[in-house]
């Protein structure tokens, strides 16, 4: 269930441009600034960032030290037959090396003839490793560079992710503007429908005007008042739909009270806000961009999948050698002549599982540089379309100015006539409906404007800085 808190105890920190009788100014800026650093999905997407450091600290914990101790005794009716104690500490390092120490003991009766040791147990160091198969590629070393890259695409992942939840604020606040607007327009509107309804009525009982004039008066009255009631609602609605993407800490939704009403001259807000502001297109890079980013660390991770599956087609070739002592202290004593060494190799004779797996391999590196080059000419096209839609509002907006300048010169000029006599309450309403429709006309054209903004924001992929 949802938290109802006053809008005050939310905005404390907000800069409140405007603060009228019984209202306050949601700042468009400190809005973005608050849906970035407490919405859920906002912190989903530091979380990525989290996880890829965990991914790496995890491939890494492929080359920790490790210590192995085997201890095994049978004694029975009296009799020892074994005590056997083995230690080992293993370093594992980059290509398939790996550095080993070992101390044996051994007693009993029936031990084997190779498990006799001296009474203070052998000590061994020596190195183990691979030649073929495992030396070039081998799991541990493609597991960490491929958490490098991984961490590398969470940044990119992240930044997506941040810009898509912005995005997704940003159209909800434009579509909460317009809905203000629109109301507002029915609100004024209504007012004037009053005024004139009056004035008429007035006019009519003094033998001015026609009894009918009254009722053609009222009927404007009511249209109004009706536009303003649905307004209302569509406003109520689009406000509910921007509480969504208001939170505060500890995960606490909030929900906007009626007395906040949105920014109304942030054009030149938004360009600083979503730091678009001062961006040609020629100064537009496609391998700068977050998703081109995130496609090329993921190439980059099946590259290093295929080597190592390429690498599994070779012999398996172990090769050990271990000088023995009985006194490690003594350098000089790992002679040469006590060794104890071994060498293992296999090699399936098909090889169908490794094959699979290579093939495999290449087809998943094949999909994601389709992937690759698709997105790069997809984002590049995209953000060239947007920016000419944005140069298409502008000439947009410029004639609907003066498209709602001259039906408020007609509007004026008809009732100047009304006033004179010249003209009718038919035609005043008809100018006024023209009016209506041209500033909603004007109010969505410049939702549509603000929104491609927004396209050419979320197009970029930008993380902004300053929020």
């Amino acid at each position: 269930m949802r938290r109802y808190l006053t809008i005050l105890g939310l905005f404390l920190s907000f800069s409140l441009l405007g603060q009228e009788a019984d209202s306050l100014t949601l700042n468009f800026r400190e809005y973005l600034g608050y849906v970035k650093k407490y919405h859920p999905i906002a912190k989903q997407a530091e979380l990525v960032i989290a996880i890829g450091e965990a991914n790496l600290m995890k491939a890494r914990g492929g080359f920790d030290p490790k210590v192995e101790v085997d201890y095994d005794r049978k004694k029975f009716k009296g009799t020892e037959y074994y005590d056997r104690l083995n230690a080992t500490f293993k370093i594992p390092t980059w290509y398939g090396i790996e550095l080993k120490g070992n101390f044996e003991q051994t007693d009993g009766e029936f031990l084997n003839p190779d498990e006799t040791l001296p009474d203070d147990g052998l000590y061994s160091a020596g190195v183990s490793f691979s030649l073929g198969k495992g030396f070039l590629a081998n799991d541990r070393m493609a597991t960490v560079r491929k958490a490098k890259f991984f961490r590398e695409q969470t940044l990119a992942d992240r930044d997506l992710l941040i810009n898509t939840i912005l995005f997704d604020a940003c159209v909800a606040y434009f579509d909460w503007l317009q809905a203000y607007n629109d109301r507002e327009i029915y609100r004024r509107f209504l007012d004037n429908a009053q005024i004139r309804f009056e004035g008429i009525r007035k006019r009519a009982r003094a033998g001015d005007l026609a009894a009918i004039d009254t009722v053609e008066a009222k009927i404007a009255y009511q249209n109004r008042a009706l536009g303003l009631t649905q307004a209302e609602v569509t406003l109520r609605n689009k406000t509910l739909a921007l509480s969504n993407f208001l939170w505060m800490p500890n995960n606490i939704p909030v929900e906007l009270r009626e007395e906040v009403i949105p920014d109304t001259t942030l054009e030149g807000e938004i360009d600083l806000a979503l730091e678009i502001m001062g961006l040609p297109l020629d100064s537009f890079t496609i391998e700068n961009h977050p998703k081109i980013i995130s496609l090329g660390r993921k190439i980059d991770q099946l590259t290093i999948d295929k080597r190592l599956k390429t690498n599994n087609l070779l012999p398996q070739i172990d090769l050990e050698y271990n000088f023995l002592t009985e006194t490690p202290e003594l350098i000089n004593s790992l002679q040469q002549e006590n060794y104890k060494g071994g060498v293992n190799i296999s090699l399936p004779l098909f090889l169908r599982k490794e094959r699979g797996e290579l093939k495999l391999a290449k087809f998943k590196l094949r999909d994601a540089e389709f992937e690759y080059a698709n997105a790069s000419i997809s984002i590049a096209n995209k953000v060239l379309a947007i920016y000419n839609e944005l140069e298409s509002f502008e000439e947009q907006n410029q004639l609907v100015y003066d498209i709602v300048t001259n039906y408020r010169t007609l509007l004026r000029g008809e009732e100047r006539k009304f006033n004179f006599g010249e003209s009718s309450l038919f035609l005043i309403n008809s100018r006024e409906s023209k009016l209506i429709d041209a500033r909603l006309k004007q109010n969505e054209l410049q939702n549509k404007f603000f929104k491609a903004k927004a396209k050419l924001f979320q197009s970029l992929a930008i993380n902004p800085e300053s929020l």
